[in-house]
This record gives C-alpha cells, sequence and structure tokens, in this order.
C-alpha cells in the first residue's frame, strides 16, 4: 500500500487502464481476497551488476538450480510499479531496485501482477519466491514473513487545482475522500471519520477503489473531494495529470517499505538486505532512485525487519 517517479507520461483519459494504473500499496491486509486483477504478465531483467558469490551462496536451493526469482507483485502502483507501454512488461523504481539485487545474487527476477491483497499470501504459499510491490513494513506483517527494508514512504493528500472543495485533512468530515482498497491510508481516514462523528459530525465518505488510478480519476472527476496515498505514487499522480491535481499538505507517517520473503527464509532475506548494502556502496541503489525521481526517500539502513 510509495515512490519513484519518471517514464510515461500518463494523459488523463489511460488513468482508468490497467497499463499505467496508479496504485496505493502501503496496505495492512493479510487477507486473501483479490483487490486487483490477479491476470499474469511478467518481464526478465538482467544486470551489469557483478555477481557477489558470498550473497548467492545464501540463496535457496530451489531458486538457485531456477536461476530465477519469482516475484509477485501489483503493478498497478506507478512509478513503483506498474505496466509499461508495451501492455505486458512491469517496469519502476522497486523492478529496478529488485533486478540489481536478484543480479547481485547472480539470478534474474521474474516479476508476475497480481492483486496487492494476495501477494503476501502467495509468498507464504510459495507461489512467489518474494514479494516486491511497496509493502509498508509493520508488525502485523512481520508475524508472517520477512521484511527488507530498501526505501522510506509516507501519505500525501491530494486534491483538484486549486482546492474548490476547500479540503483540510484535519477536518475532513462529511467530505468524499478517495482510498485505494486494502491500504494504511483506509486505517488513517478511520480514524480521522471517528474523530469526526465523536465531535458530533458527519462521517468521512470513504471512495474505495482495488485501483490507484480510478481514485485518482474520482478525484479529477469531482467524485471525491480528494485522495490519499503513498506519497510517490500521489506525488507522481499530481505530476502526470496535467496539472489537474495538486499536493495537500505535507507529507506524515514516513515508514519503510519493505520485500517480503517467506517467513523461515532468514538467510536469504538477509542476503537481499546484505545485496541492498552493496548497492549503496557501489552507487547503484541511489542512481535507481533518482532515475525516478525518488531519492529524497534514500534509507542506509537496510536490514531484515526492522
Amino acid at each position: 500500500m510509495t515512490q519513484r517517479l519518471r517514464p510515461t507520461a500518463i494523459v488523463v483519459a489511460g488513468l482508468a487502464t490497467a497499463g499505467l494504473a496508479l496504485s496505493a500499496c502501503g496496505s495492512n491486509s493479510l487477507d486473501g481476497t483479490s483487490s486487483s486483477s490477479s491476470s499474469t504478465s511478467s518481464s526478465s531483467s538482467s544486470s551489469s551488476q557483478s555477481v557477489d558469490p558470498a550473497l548467492a551462496a545464501k540463496v535457496p536451493q530451489k531458486i538457485k538450480d531456477a536461476g530465477t526469482i519469482v516475484v509477485g507483485s501489483d503493478a498497478s502502483y506507478a512509478p513503483n510499479e506498474f505496466i509499461d507501454t508495451d501492455g505486458k512488461t512491469v517496469v519502476g523504481m522497486d523492478v529496478d531496485l529488485f533486478n540489481a539485487v536478484a543480479a547481485k545474487l547472480g539470478l534474474k527476477a521474474e516479476f508476475k501482477n497480481a492483486g496487492f491483497d494476495t501477494i503476501i499470501l502467495g509468498v507464504t504459499s510459495g507461489k512467489f519466491d518474494v514479494g516486491v510491490s511497496s509493502f509498508t513494513i509493520n508488525d502485523e506483517r512481520k508475524k508472517s514473513v520477512n521484511m527488507v527494508s530498501y526505501f522510506n514512504a509516507g501519505t500525501q493528500w491530494a486534491v483538484k487545482k486549486g482546492n474548490p472543495k476547500k479540503v483540510d485533512p484535519d477536518n475532513a468530515c462529511g467530505l468524499n475522500i478517495g482510498v485505494q482498497k486494502g491500504t494504511v491510508q483506509i486505517d488513517d481516514l478511520t480514524a480521522r471519520s471517528k474523530k469526526c462523528t465523536a465531535a458530533g459530525k458527519p462521517a468521512i465518505r470513504q471512495i474505495i477503489d482495488a485501483d490507484q488510478s480510478k481514485v485518482t480519476a474520482s478525484v479529477i472527476s469531482g467524485k471525491s473531494d480528494a485522495m490519499l496515498a503513498d506519497s510517490p505514487v500521489g506525488l507522481y499522480a499530481v505530476k502526470q495529470t496535467g496539472g489537474q491535481l495538486e499536493a495537500l499538505g505535507d507529507i506524515y507517517d514516513a515508514a519503510p517499505y519493505g520485500f517480503v520473503v517467506p517467513k523461515d527464509q532468514a538467510d536469504f532475506a538477509q542476503a537481499i538486505a546484505d545485496a541492498l548494502k552493496a548497492m549503496g556502496t557501489d552507487g547503484s541503489y541511489k542512481a535507481i532512485l533518482t532515475k525516478w525521481g525518488n531519492d529524497t526517500g534514500a534509507i542506509t539502513d537496510f536490514a531484515v525487519n526492522p
């Protein structure tokens, strides 16, 4: 339920298409109900990164034999992970980062598009070797999987240009606020709404959709008065909608994103963390973030279950 900015310009007419969807992934959800299309599209990528034999030795034998890490990712969360203009290749900041990690381990990464709230269960069941989809690290998730920190993101509100409804995030009672299903922003809105009703004011009406691109489109159309999403995604939406949206307020509740690894594969998780550390040292980590306009979210404390 997050960010990296850059490539294909997303025109307003394309906001509702799956290929260039903007979707919020800082979710707390651990249920198995798919919140978006789980049709499979994949991309395999190689990198010029040199293999680190010590790290490669920590890769589970099954993955080592295959030579490929199968990655579950909800490719509707531009610019972190989304479908490229060819309609099938998963691209984005997270994709570039994990491709580089895989190369350090002597492997390739194959990305499979899946519903966000199915990915963790996909990892725990063995369907995916890892999950890479802008997952905010939290205690609930760490009960089921290992999480390797790699980026820092918060929540950002956005409104129609000029804020015609005069939205105030701290006083949004009675307003229609767009949000993606299964994200930490749902919890945020729910808590704000409870404060409204406790004060005798009308509740916040949550306009929920499984696809962040539709949440964004609802603000442009006026169906929603505002929206909130992971900061990389919210700011990317503002940038890509041709001046129809603007950011509202500051980014808050910053927390690290984590790559998701099976709970019983602590060595593999540590190998991924060490690969990130090596990327931090050789400069490739920061270069990828800069490519996507997200270098402000860089971290230096890559860790397992921070």
